[in-house]
């Protein structure tokens, strides 16, 4: 029988070679390979977890030393020359995450088409993950990873255009009743507003039989300035809301009803404000976030209740040389349910580690690291990791990112 470290060793070595072979090439037999995967060896004090310390919010895991988790991702793709210039994508990508496997894409697409020549006409399941935040682990917006038809990069002169038809099945529910609900979400991206600024809009319309709540309709904007204040700092401000069955990221929200299996939930009226930072100057590298959401709850028996999320936090990243780089990443959390207490979150992680370049977006990454979390008495109350009765925990780990 094999034991949990030796998994999670054979684990790390199929994810180096994995990375060597993605270090030296993104192409093998005329196959394109991509893909993302992590693991590691995690260690906590007793009857505590691993990683996971959150309070729930969109931008809320701060998740160096925080994942304490083992997966990946691996795109497999090809491309097929056609008469005319155009060309034929297909596109697969299994993932597995805790020992449970899905398809996490699934698509074909088409290039080169007289009409468009620099679109890409897609169907099938295919994510749209847009304007990441890497350091909460969030896509603040992101309309794909459900089945659907569309197109990206289509140029209209002053913008790109995106625009995706979607049902609320994937590949591997397919077979399962439908919930009836549709999605429809446009994308306007590269509109330059101002010198080293481009705007970017996504909205999304749903519709469908709910149990419980409204159809939706949702809203971001995002303007990202580039040599923002210093040379090498990038920043992006997000403004986005969104109502009933409609995720203020783009997606579908709450989709629990019978025919899927899922608990009858309700949607919600959501508003976000942030700001995300990015920079690279010489050794010196991270990400930093603020972030405010608020969620009203439309129906069920939280109906009226309002949830407030505060995000404050960033990775700072030091190359002490080629190979070497210092990591940390501190984050202050809180949320607020009328009617409760306040609750409140910290958590600070160092993390020694060994890279092939230095700059902060390199990989892969093999990190030893030490995390810090504590949290208040209305946490310790709410359940999850704080029904032990403890209000702080410190975890330490050895982590492998990789993705290529």
């Amino acid at each position: 029988m094999k034991t949990r470290r030796n998994v999670v060793v054979q684990s790390m070595v199929l994810l180096g070679l994995m990375t060597a072979t993605a270090v030296q090439a993104a192409e093998w037999n005329g196959i394109e390979v991509s893909g993302y995967g992590r693991s590691g060896d995690y260690a906590s004090p007793a009857g505590m977890p691993r990683g996971g310390y959150t309070l729930g919010g969109d931008t809320q895991k701060f998740r160096l030393g925080n994942e304490g988790d083992h997966g990946g991702e691996l795109g497999l793709g090809k491309t097929v020359e056609m008469s005319g210039g155009k060309k034929l994508h297909l596109f697969y990508m299994p993932s597995t995450w805790g020992g449970q496997y899905s398809t996490a894409q699934a698509y074909v697409a088409v290039t080169g088409l007289d009409f468009a020549p620099e679109a890409k006409v897609w169907a099938g399941q295919r994510r749209l993950r847009l304007q990441e935040v890497h350091i909460v682990d969030r896509f603040m917006l992101d309309y794909g990873d459900n089945l659907g038809a569309g197109v990206t990069d289509y140029n209209l002169g002053f913008a790109k255009l995106g625009l995706g038809v979607f049902s609320s099945g994937t590949v591997d529910n397919s077979g399962k009743a439908a919930n009836n609900a549709h999605r429809v979400n446009l994308d306007l991206s590269e509109i330059r507003v101002n010198p080293g600024g481009a705007l970017r809009v996504l909205a999304s319309m749903v519709r469908g039989n709910f149990q419980m709540g409204a159809q939706g309709l949702g809203l971001s904007l995002a303007h990202t300035q580039s040599d923002f204040l210093v040379a090498g700092l990038s920043n992006t401000f997000y403004l986005q809301t969104a109502s009933g069955h409609a995720a203020i990221g783009g997606q579908f929200r709450a989709m629990g009803d019978v025919a899927t299996g899922g608990v009858e939930q309700a949607g919600a009226h959501s508003w976000r404000i942030a700001d995300a930072i990015n920079w690279q100057r010489g050794a010196f590298g991270g990400q930093a976030l603020a972030a405010y959401q608020t969620a009203r709850v439309d129906g069920g028996v939280n109906n009226g209740l309002v949830t407030r999320d505060v995000s404050l936090g960033g990775r700072v990243s030091y190359a002490m040389n080629q190979n070497f780089k210092l990591l940390s990443e501190a984050g202050v959390t809180s949320r607020s349910i009328d009617g409760q207490a306040v609750q409140r979150l910290n958590k600070f992680t160092f993390a020694p580690t060994l890279a092939l370049e230095p700059e902060f977006w390199s990989r892969p990454e093999l990190r030893f690291y030490v995390t810090r979390a504590n949290w208040n008495s209305a946490v310790a109350n709410s359940g999850g990791f704080g029904l032990t009765g403890n209000t702080s925990s410190t975890i330490a780990g050895i982590q492998l990112e990789a993705w290529w």
